[in-house]
């Protein structure tokens, strides 16, 4: 390490090694076979005990470093000493080396706010995992590991645990780790990637790609639609339409190539499903808004729900904003 990092070089540096170490609790979880399911508010709002433990992970670990950051969690858990086992104390040498954009070199501890989402994609890891105990129980594979077969092993690719860092209302830095990135190559693969971004900086940890100009392909939910959802959707004049869950593998879909707007007409997107994925996909020229083109506030004391809906582009953005009908932005409520 030279010199002395910035705080905020610091915090994101932390945030990436707690990321894969939250990450690697996922897929113990998930191995053991042994998930601890509750449902919060229904069969599509879960909790596992991988939610809960990679949230006291990240949590305690950022706090025992950071002690005067904000940091807002999804999972609502009662206040306890976390095992030494679960805290992450590493940073990522990599980001320390990196020079601090200079908005950002003064920061204080008590000025950055950080929006964690242990498990985005819960749904999802529940599905697999039953898919997993099957083919334990007859003692064989799945046949196939995609959509034509019928396996729900593909949704390990929606698995996504987001650390987002915030700065006056605003998503300025960002950390995604994908816990099963590689496994469809089998049991020699190394499972899992990590990658982040922050504003003046970029986005590391993947291969920007983009959607060929002259294709609309739009992501959207699997598992919370609705008819203001699909009319939005139908709206955009779409030449495919993908439906996969989370919103930290939609903001990838879109990074990567396979998706050129992320559209999600409905209110139950939350602040800490979004504040990382945000922040990387500013880091390199896209825009994530309501679906009236407004942005999202990121303060300590902001709602928790986003609840005009989700719009999110690389390129392009005031096209897909200018597509949304009249009747869907009645229906929503601007923040």
């Amino acid at each position: 390490m030279s010199g002395n990092p910035a705080v905020v070089m610091r915090l994101v540096a932390s945030a990436y090694s707690v990321a894969e170490k939250a990450g690697a609790i996922v897929r113990k979880v998930l191995h053991s076979g042994d998930l601890g399911i509750v449902e919060k508010t229904g069969a599509n709002d879960l909790q596992t005990l991988a939610d809960r433990l990679a949230q006291k992970s990240i949590c305690a670990s950022l706090s025992r470093h950071f002690p005067k950051i904000t940091i807002i969690g999804e999972e609502d858990l009662p206040a306890e000493e976390v095992q030494e086992d679960l805290i992450e104390n590493g940073q990522a040498e990599d980001i320390l080396q990196r020079s601090c954009p200079e908005e950002y070199r003064a920061l204080k501890e008590e000025e950055l706010v950080v929006w964690v989402d242990p498990l985005d994609g819960t749904k999802e890891y529940t599905e697999a995992s039953r898919c997993l105990h099957l083919q334990a129980v007859a003692q064989k594979p799945c046949k196939g590991l995609d959509k034509t077969h019928g396996t729900a092993l593909w949704l390990l690719d929606n698995v996504t645990v987001l650390i987002g860092i915030a700065y006056g209302g605003r998503a300025i830095a960002g950390v995604i780790n994908q816990p099963f990135y590689n496994y469809q190559l089998g049991a020699e693969a190394a499972l899992g990637r990590t990658m982040w971004g922050m504003l003046g900086l970029g986005a590391f940890g993947f291969q920007l790609q983009e959607v060929p100009a002259d294709k609309r392909i739009v992501t959207t939910t699997r598992s919370h639609s609705n008819k203001t959802v699909t009319d939005c959707v139908n709206a955009m004049e779409p030449h495919e339409v993908i439906r996969v869950g989370g919103a930290g593998n939609k903001i990838i879909q879109l990074i990567e190539g396979k998706a050129s707007a992320y559209v999600f007409a409905s209110p139950g997107c939350k602040k800490w499903d979004t504040c990382a994925p945000e922040a990387i996909l500013h880091a390199v020229g896209g825009q994530l808004t309501d679906m009236c083109g407004n942005a999202y506030r990121y303060n300590a004391d902001v709602k928790h729900m986003n609840s005009a809906g989700v719009l999110a582009t690389l390129r392009n953005h005031d096209y897909y904003v200018s597509r949304v009908p009249q009747s869907v932005l009645q229906a929503l409520k601007s923040d």
